[in-house]
């Protein structure tokens, strides 16, 4: 079967990726505590990933490979822990766009760690698209936590994008050498482990009763996330998919329009234009470059 292209990789990831912020936010106004969504989260994500693996048959990676997703591991649990509490202090739509500032950190993390070359055009566009998400976080909504403190949601959305930007590089350089299905059980089954003593020692220890079918979706949706974004991230450069995160922006405002009433200013859909606008320009060069590689006549860009 043909893998699609990973820019419609990711961006369907993107999608799974708001659903995820959207049944997140829902479980935790509906009493459950951060601590005790995230853990299960990733506690029900284990379980599902754990049969899939046992059932492939597949050798469990050696020592090495099981401290590296430990560590990268460790980096994903407080990167999300991080982004659930901010959505109870801020809109939806406003973490989302905070959080884009992960996109901009991904290219120059990723030379530096995996040795990707920045071309010019790469650059400018993602600067432009962050540029965009900047116009789009000085925008007030209607609608957010009553209680939230935006001081607090915002250092907790800047936490979480420097390590999510690291954690996606990091995921680049293991997919060189691993299958989708293997990284995304260890990225299921190690934050699940970080987190459980802290569940145990500290917080309720299940989700409220009438939250657990949101659970389950947010677990199958995490899945999906992941599965995406590593056969993805497993065949263009980080640096090259990286602005194409910034659709998030369309996706977390129309959730949470829809799920809680909050209502972006005009700012927010001023910036998905300008990111929307960097997508595309990424997009044609990396079609452009790609076809120059290849020798393929420009001419022929649209086949």
């Amino acid at each position: 079967m043909r893998v699609p292209h990973p820019i419609l990789l990711v961006c369907f990831g993107v999608i799974f990726g708001c659903g995820v912020d959207a049944v997140m936010k829902h479980v935790m106004l509906g009493g459950t505590s951060v601590l005790t969504a995230t853990a299960w989260r990733y506690i029900l994500g284990s379980v599902i990933m754990i049969v899939l693996f046992a059932a492939s048959r597949r050798p469990v990676p050696a020592l090495p490979a099981i401290r590296f997703h430990a560590v990268r591991s460790l980096a994903q649990v407080i990167s999300a822990f991080a982004f659930f509490y901010s959505l109870t202090q801020i809109a939806l739509a406003e973490a989302v766009v905070m959080g884009f500032t992960a996109a901009l950190m991904i290219a120059p993390i990723a030379r530096v760690i995996l040795g990707e070359k920045m071309s010019p055009v790469t650059i400018g566009a993602s600067l432009i698209g962050f540029a965009g998400a900047a116009l789009a976080a000085t925008a007030n909504s209607a609608g957010g936590p009553v209680d939230g403190n935006r001081l607090y949601g915002t250092g907790a959305i800047l936490i979480s994008a420097v390590l999510y930007a690291l954690n996606i590089v990091l995921l680049r350089l293991r997919t060189k050498e691993e299958d989708s299905l293997t990284l995304v059980t260890f990225m299921n089954v190690f934050p699940a482990l970080f987190l459980l003593p802290f569940l145990l020692l500290f917080t309720k220890w299940t989700p409220e009763t009438h939250s657990w079918g949101a659970m389950i979706s947010v677990a199958f949706l995490g899945i999906g996330i992941w599965w995406l974004m590593t056969l993805a991230y497993g065949r263009a450069k980080a640096q090259t998919l990286a602005p194409f995160e910034y659709t998030g922006l369309i996706w977390s405002a129309l959730l949470g329009y829809v799920f809680f009433q909050e209502v972006p200013g005009w700012r927010v859909y001023a910036g998905a234009a300008i990111i929307i606008a960097a997508c595309l320009v990424v997009a044609f060069d990396t079609h452009f470059a790609a076809r120059r590689a290849a020798k393929i006549p420009a001419s022929d860009i649209l086949t």
